[in-house]
């Protein structure tokens, strides 16, 4: 062990860092990110608001975001339905920022967090580089649903401080049942129960939202992000709705002036052109549609989704898999579940893509099969 390894937390030592491959080539399918470049009409009225504020750089910005919180509100209460005050919202550089803040101030050492698995990576990874004890709560293996019954047993079983739930759930893309979360609430008494929505503009009609259950819960928590459906996972803008004290808890933890002027205009001016930004999102759902229908006709086994991906199961080698689709110039993720692959939906060409891709290897496959 180096002089710099024993000088580490031992918490952190042979860890490695989180990252999917960024990788250069043609079709890259592998961070849901959206394929869709930011409109023209909405980087020029970006650049113009920038335009006029680059000068003021030489002070800090709104360390309260103000009119960022403004038309988050008003975003939410547009698409939702749901009313908030600005004392309600919360922002950082991403979803995981917020996420950060969160564990910060409501766990850290002799403290514990629950999810349940497979769910969003960052979950885990974040509890514990910053001291928390995580428990890796299960989901059904074969259909990886979560139960009621399933998640209240093991709730009360770890009696947690935190609990992360994701709907829809990243990477199987399922929507979480939801009476679950208000079970969660009952089981897990002390806890702070983060629901993560990072992909909930591509929920199929009828999903409802944990904002909704807000007025009613002071421990819930609802992150958001505008990553995925706005195409802005560059711009690095996450968010959340939760009881005015859980907002004032997390002053407590962030960073001086955590939110640029930048940034902070960047995702205003977008949230004024939400309408326009959030056009692809049907496309996108077409293509995840098709991609669930088309890897079903191949004999794989798809998981029906709500967001903007799909996991699929019944391949021999994922890892090698996955190998020969990146030979093939096309990038999809291993999330590391035996026999499973994710795919984000992309465009149709590129949908295109990797499905002629991956008919050529389940044909190559079922020939050598029938050979041997």
């Amino acid at each position: 062990m180096s002089e710099i390894e024993q000088l580490l937390r031992p918490a952190l030592r042979g860890r490695t860092p989180y990252g999917a491959p960024q990788l250069d080539v043609d079709v890259q399918l592998n961070t849901n990110e959206s394929s869709y470049p930011v409109p023209p009409e909405v980087v020029a009225a970006i650049v113009a608001e920038l335009e006029e504020q680059l000068g003021g750089l030489n002070r800090y910005p709104d360390r309260e975001f103000t009119d960022l919180r403004t038309a988050l509100i008003a975003y939410l209460e547009d698409r939702s339905g749901v009313s908030l005050r600005p004392e309600q919202v919360w922002a950082g550089n991403g979803s995981n920022e917020v996420l950060s803040h969160l564990v910060q101030a409501f766990g850290g050492p002799d403290r514990t967090a629950l999810g349940f698995t497979p769910a969003y990576s960052m979950h885990p990874i974040i509890s514990e580089t910053l001291g928390t004890t995580w428990v890796d709560g299960q989901r059904d293996s074969d259909s990886f649903d979560l139960t009621v019954e399933s998640a209240v047993e093991q709730a009360r079983r770890v009696d947690p401080h935190l609990v992360f739930l994701c709907s829809p759930n990243n990477p199987t893309g399922t929507a979480l049942p939801f009476d679950v979360i208000a079970a969660m609430l009952e089981a897990a008494p002390r806890a702070v129960v983060v629901v993560d929505e990072a992909y909930a503009e591509f929920a199929r009609p009828g999903t409802p939202s944990a904002l909704s259950l807000l007025a009613a819960h002071p421990r819930l928590v609802v992150t958001r992000t505008m990553s995925k459906a706005f195409a802005l996972a560059g711009g690095r803008l996450g968010y959340l709705a939760a009881d005015p004290q859980v907002v004032d808890a997390l002053r407590l933890v962030r960073l001086p002036y955590h939110l640029s002027a930048p940034t902070q205009t960047i995702a205003r001016v977008s949230l004024e052109h939400a309408d326009r930004l959030l056009e692809t999102v049907d496309a996108i759902k077409e293509q995840r549609d098709r991609l669930v229908a088309e890897l079903t006709a191949m004999g794989l086994r798809p998981v029906p989704s709500d967001a903007n991906f799909v996991l699929f199961g019944g391949l021999a080698d994922a890892p090698a898999t996955w190998q020969a689709l990146l030979d093939r110039g096309v990038l999809v993720r291993d999330v590391g579940i035996p026999h499973h692959l994710r795919v984000t939906a992309g465009t149709p060409e590129e949908t295109g893509h990797f499905l002629a891709a991956m008919t050529e290897l389940v044909t190559t496959h079922a020939s050598s099969q029938e050979a041997s």
